[in-house]
C-alpha cells in the first residue's frame, strides 16, 4: 500500500494530544484587532478541542500525526 499525502493545511493547523483529541488554535485573532471586543479577543485567546463529530475527519486529513 502506498503512503497516504498529509493534508498540508491541515497538518499546519491540528495536533493530536495523547489522549487522541485534535487540538487547534482559534481564528479571527489575526487583524484588525481594534474594532472586536475585549472579552471575543480574550475568548480567543486560548486553544480548543475540535468537537467528536470532527475528529475522525481531521485525523484523515493527518494520517502521520497520531
Amino acid at each position: 500500500m502506498p503512503k497516504i499525502k498529509t493534508h498540508s493545511g491541515a497538518k499546519k493547523r491540528f495536533t493530536v494530544t495523547g489522549s487522541g483529541k485534535v487540538k487547534f488554535q482559534h481564528i479571527n485573532k489575526r487583524h484588525r484587532l481594534n474594532q472586536k471586543d475585549h472579552k471575543r479577543k480574550r475568548q480567543l485567546r486560548g486553544a480548543a478541542y475540535a468537537d467528536d463529530s470532527n475528529i475522525a475527519n481531521v485525523k484523515a486529513l493527518i494520517p502521520y500525526k497520531h
